[in-house]
């Protein structure tokens, strides 16, 4: 894991749907779209229907939610959803 690198880990009921490092995540929250890079400040915030979007070394990557949560600090994005579609 490098400085700038995120630690991602997206999960549904069903299964963890990614579990590995990212370089940016876009999640749905409920007041819009919001980006989470390296050092982001520490926040709990709901998610709403939309698309999680991240970039890891193979490219770009999203994952479909019905909606959820999202925790980050100290560079770990825990992300827990009720549905990936």
């Amino acid at each position: 894991m490098t400085d700038m690198s995120l630690k991602l880990k997206i999960v549904s009921p069903e299964k963890v749907e990614f579990n590995g490092e990212a370089d940016i995540v876009k999640v749905p929250g409920l007041m819009g779209m919001f980006e989470i890079l390296s050092n982001h400040a520490p926040i709990i915030s709901a998610l709403q229907e939309g698309i999680v979007e991240f970039v890891t070394n193979e490219g770009r990557k999203e994952v479909a939610i019905t909606g959820g949560f999202v925790e980050v600090q100290k560079n770990d994005v825990n992300i827990c959803v009720e549905k990936a579609q």
